[in-house]
C-alpha cells in the first residue's frame, strides 16, 4: 500500500484485500496490511477463505471480531503492536494456526479464553508486552508448542503446566517481577533460582561441529575425572550432580544468558 494512504489510515475494502494478497516462497497466501493505521478489524478479510497468512501488526485495533474463527484458512496470524485487550472465545476455532504473535498489545489473563487450549497446531505462541500474570490452564494440550514468549509481562511465578509441554525447546522469560525460575526440561528445578540465574541449556544437535566437538572432549574429562591429570574418579557421581543425556552441562561451552533460558527435549528418555 502507498505510505501516504497508509499513514491515513486507508480503508481496506474486499477488493483492496484481494489485491494485496501475495504468494510467499513457500506457496503460502500471505495478506499484509501491516502499519495502515487501522483502528476497527475489517470485517471483509471474514470473507477470505483462501488467505493462509494474515500480517495486521503495528495498527490501532482494540478488538477482534467475535467470529474471527471464521477464518478457519489461517495458519500464521501476526496482531503485535495493536491496542488488545482481550480475545475472542472464536479463536479457539482457528485449529489450523501454527504461528501466532500477539505481543506489544494490552491483554491481561482475564482477557485470554481458556479456547486457546484447543489451537493444538500452535508451533510459535508470542504473548510477550502485555499484562498477563497467569495462563489458562486449558494450554498444556499445546503439545507442538515450541516457542513461547513471555516477556514484559507480571508473571511472579511460570505455570507449572509449561513442564508438560515436551516440545517446548524456547521460552523467553525477560523482565518479568518472577520470584524464582521454574524448569520445564526437569519437570521443576529442584533448586528456587532467581530470573538472572537461569542456565542455558540446548541440544548438543544444535552445535556447529566445531563445538560440539570441545563439548565432547570437555564433558569426557569430566566424566572420566581425567582433567589436568586427575584420577579415574567421576566427579559427577561424586558431587551428585544429576546429568541428562544429550544436554550440555549448564555454564561450561553453552552460552550463559543471564535471564534467557532454552531447552531442547531429551530424546533417549523422559526426564522424571
Amino acid at each position: 500500500m502507498p505510505k501516504g494512504k497508509a499513514a491515513k489510515g486507508t480503508k481496506v475494502t474486499l477488493k483492496i484485500a484481494k489485491k494485496a494478497i501475495q504468494m510467499t516462497p513457500d506457496g503460502w497466501r500471505r495478506l499484509t496490511l501491516s502499519n495502515m493505521g487501522i483502528t476497527i478489524f475489517p470485517k471483509c478479510l471474514l470473507k477470505l477463505s483462501n488467505v493462509d497468512e494474515l500480517d495486521l501488526s503495528r495498527n490501532l485495533i482494540q478488538k477482534l471480531p467475535d467470529n474471527i474463527g471464521n477464518c478457519l484458512s489461517l495458519r500464521w496470524l501476526d496482531l503485535h503492536g495493536n491496542k488488545l485487550e482481550s480475545l475472542p472465545e472464536s479463536i479457539g476455532n482457528l485449529v489450523g494456526l501454527t504461528h501466532l504473535n500477539l505481543s506489544n498489545n494490552h491483554i491481561t489473563s482475564v482477557g485470554l479464553p481458556s479456547t486457546l487450549g484447543s489451537l493444538t497446531n500452535l508451533k510459535s505462541l508470542n504473548l510477550g508486552m502485555n499484562r498477563l500474570d497467569t495462563l489458562p490452564l486449558t494450554m498444556v494440550t499445546l503439545k507442538s508448542l515450541q516457542e513461547l514468549g513471555l516477556f514484559d509481562n507480571l508473571f511472579t511465578e511460570l505455570p507449572e503446566f509449561l513442564k508438560f509441554l515436551q516440545n517446548l525447546i524456547k521460552l523467553n522469560i525477560k523482565r518479568n517481577p518472577l520470584s524464582y525460575v521454574q524448569g520445564v526440561a526437569e519437570g521443576m528445578l529442584k533448586e528456587k533460582l532467581k530470573p538472572e540465574e537461569a542456565a542455558y541449556l540446548v541440544h548438543e544437535s544444535s552445535l556447529c561441529r566445531t563445538c560440539h566437538k570441545r563439548y565432547k572432549e570437555q564433558r569426557e574429562r569430566l566424566i572420566r575425572g581425567t582433567d589436568r591429570g586427575g584420577g579415574g574418579s567421576n566427579v559427577f557421581q561424586e558431587k551428585g550432580i544429576r546429568t541428562y543425556p544429550g544436554l550440555i552441562v549448564p555454564n561450561s561451552v553453552a552460552t550463559v544468558s543471564q535471564d534467557v533460558w532454552r531447552v531442547r527435549k531429551v530424546e533417549h528418555e523422559p526426564i522424571k
